[in-house]
């Protein structure tokens, strides 16, 4: 990654702008993004002075989430070992660019768009079980995926910095969907009924609405699996892209 970003820095000091020239593409690394271990690729395409095509990659390696407080508060449960939680995620987003200004890719834009995103989750969601006559607490890993499907607008501004360096800063932006998937517990060993009736009470009491949780405990004891449906949101924006224009 350090080796592409110095490449984008870099590579307008050397190459020959008149053999690379101005044409209709340009290819861009969000900056703002890395912060978070998050890493967002775009390509756009002219297709009219005032109008482009767009499309981004963003994937995030799983692991802790970056804003575990408010995770806490949006799922409301004493039940999740949220220090053990883990997520990660990519995300596919096309758009439709419309200059405002002069065009040709330069000034300020309204793109609506599209995102089809992919979660990757473990949750753990303690139940108790008796070791040697004593309460033991034990963590069930729920792993699975949701996918969402958005749409949105987003408010931007793009400006070249020299011949073939342009800068893509989005100002702010939102979109609305829907999430749906599953999580799944495969135990280890089989649950006995206590387990099984305790696990089936902490999933019960989870909360985290406006989505909706069903679940099921498998009776043999082979574990347990979480259905999860419903709204989707979230804000785009704050972001600085660096490209380059070929």
């Amino acid at each position: 990654m350090k080796q592409l970003l110095f490449l984008l820095l870099c590579f307008p000091l050397f190459a020959n702008a008149q053999l690379l020239g101005l044409g209709s593409n340009i290819v861009k690394v969000n900056l703002s993004s890395l912060a978070l271990k998050n890493y967002s690729f775009s390509f756009e395409r002219k297709i009219s002075k005032r109008v482009s095509l767009v499309l981004g990659y963003r994937t995030e390696p799983k692991g802790s989430p970056p804003f575990q407080s408010q995770l806490e508060n949006i799922i409301n449960s004493s039940d999740i070992n949220f220090s053990r939680f883990e997520i990660g995620n990519t995300a596919w987003t096309p758009e439709v660019r419309f200059y405002l200004g002069k065009g040709n890719m330069r000034g300020f834009y309204l793109a609506p768009y599209m995102r089809f995103s992919s979660f990757d989750i473990t949750s753990p969601v303690r139940y108790t079980t008796t070791v040697n006559g004593s309460p033991y607490t034990k963590d069930a890993d729920f792993s699975g995926k949701i996918t969402s499907t958005n749409g949105g607008l987003m408010i931007g501004t793009q400006h070249r910095l020299f011949k073939v360096l342009v800068i893509d800063i989005w100002i702010i932006g939102g979109h609305y969907g829907s999430s749906k998937g599953d999580l799944n517990f495969v135990a280890t060993t089989p649950l006995n009924p206590q387990e099984q009736s305790v696990l089936k009470q902490n999933l019960d009491n989870i909360n985290a609405k406006p989505f909706k949780f069903t679940n099921t405990v498998y009776a043999d004891g082979s574990g347990a699996k979480i259905t999860s449906d419903g709204p989707w949101a979230g804000i785009r924006g704050a972001g600085i892209n660096i490209g380059f224009h070929f």
